[in-house]
């Protein structure tokens, strides 16, 4: 089993969730006693968060770098950030490890073309919906049309992340706003939607959906189990 090197703390809640769904996947696969091998590199949020509303993306990319560099002198065989948004800094994470760096949406984007999809809206921060990181891959990699929210509603999912979600606050009045948002994207043509904040998923579900939705942090830490475990 190769060792997971996670870069967490953005926020908390979702590293959680990452740490619980990569050991439960471990255990599924493989049963008995085993846990994933796995180290986690986690940031300080609200030196993040502060650096992201000032738009300081260089000064991120060099934290992000760092948390990654320390993954790998840990003897970590692969590295993975636990967060959507960050992935606007990969190339330079990339750039300056050498062990493999799996993008959220890659893995992601593999599973869109896996239900034949063709068109889906994207859901997050205003940073990964209003800049092209995120779609360009979709786009280019696997031939996936994405839409995203108008104005006002792209500004009212940020700050539910922001207000409620990173702080572990789930709100039913919150809920219904992200699913009338889906609705209108249904509307469009939208074939399906992706949960792009690993926070999201903690507040829609996919019972709350009649398209399929992709929950990216239970996607992202399954395919670094995958990988893991691959001989």
């Amino acid at each position: 089993m190769k060792k997971i090197g996670l870069i967490g703390g953005m926020s908390w809640e979702s590293s959680l969730e990452y740490y619980r769904i990569i050991n439960e996947k471990v255990h599924e696969q493989l049963g008995g006693f085993h846990s994933a091998k796995s180290v986690m590199e986690s940031v300080d949020f609200a030196e993040i968060e502060k650096l992201q509303h000032q738009n300081e993306w260089n000064a991120l990319s060099r934290k992000m770098v760092e948390a990654a560099q320390n993954l790998e002198k840990a003897d970590a065989d692969m590295v993975i950030l636990c967060t959507n948004t960050m992935h606007l800094c990969s190339d330079a994470i990339q750039k300056n490890i050498h062990i493999p760096f799996l993008h959220i949406a890659t893995a992601t984007g593999e599973k869109i073309k896996e239900k034949k999809l063709d068109k889906v809206l994207l859901l997050g921060t205003q940073f990964t919906m209003e800049k092209d990181f995120y779609k360009d891959i979709l786009h280019k990699d696997f031939g996936v049309e994405v839409i995203i929210p108008d104005k006002k509603d792209r500004e009212i999912i940020h700050k539910i992340i922001y207000e409620e979600l990173v702080h572990g606050k789930l709100f039913a009045e919150s809920k219904e706003k992200y699913l009338k948002i889906i609705q209108k994207s249904i509307e469009k043509g939208a074939q399906g939607a992706i949960l792009g904040c690993t926070e999201i998923p903690l507040l829609i579900k996919q019972k709350d959906v009649k398209i399929p939705v992709f929950d990216t942090t239970q996607i992202h830490a399954e395919k670094a189990v995958e990988w893991a475990l691959k001989k």
